[in-house]
């Protein structure tokens, strides 16, 4: 009897090895998934980044939206305020929005934000969260609320209508999207990408929170 017991507990021992082993696999290899679609992420194709905080930032948020999005809409105006005055202001995180417009008039839009920026950041993400702002207004009445839109940032009609008949910023737009499709498989918006991890589709704070406070203690 003590031999058989041996047996089984060495059995037993086997197992949970094998069991410990196959998990540090898995883990390993959803490791090294992440640290490649992160070097995908990171990767700039035509635009420059628009990005806030801190490029030391242990945290990276890549977020790919369409300015006629309403989930996007929604993140923009419920939950960014809140990761960047937890987050971003902290040196935390370093928040990075691109281009995905799923149609021409979010296509406008993100020209306009570009137009808008040059190369300041602060001045896209004030120019896109007035542009999310004003949603409704810019699927209705596309043309007049990129003209107002254009003018609270100093821009004239002419200059507007400029920039979105801009062919070589539509063409840059175009790339980055393509690339992002093929490269990173996003097909929705919003899309994020956390230190690598794709998480795609609309957060709360609370859910947004919880996994950065996890990163964190990593």
């Amino acid at each position: 009897m003590p031999n058989v017991r041996r047996v089984l507990l060495a059995a037993i021992v086997v197992a949970a090895l094998a069991s410990v082993a196959e998990l540090a696999v898995s883990a390993l290899s959803t490791a090294r998934a992440d640290s490649a679609t992160a070097a995908l992420a990171a990767k700039r194709v035509s635009l420059p980044d628009m990005a806030l905080g801190s490029a030391k930032a242990p945290i990276t948020i890549v977020e790919y939206s369409s300015m006629t999005c309403p989930h996007c809409a929604a993140f923009s105006e419920n939950v960014f305020p809140m990761l960047q005055s937890k987050y971003i202001d902290t040196g935390k995180v370093r928040f990075v929005s691109r281009e995905f417009p799923l149609e021409i008039k979010a296509v406008g839009a993100s020209m306009l934000a570009r137009c808008i920026a040059g190369d300041d950041a602060q001045k896209f993400f004030d120019a896109q969260a007035m542009l999310f702002k004003q949603q409704q207004a810019l699927v209705d009445n596309t043309t007049e609320t990129l003209a107002a839109v254009g003018g609270k940032f100093g821009m004239s009609r002419d200059a507007v209508e400029a920039c979105v008949k801009d062919d070589a910023l539509l063409n840059k737009i175009t790339a980055d999207q393509d690339f992002a499709f093929k490269q990173l498989k996003v097909d929705a918006t919003p899309t994020f990408f956390v230190n690598g991890e794709k998480l795609r589709g609309s957060m709360s704070f609370e859910e947004l929170d919880k996994k950065l406070s996890a990163l964190l203690k990593r």
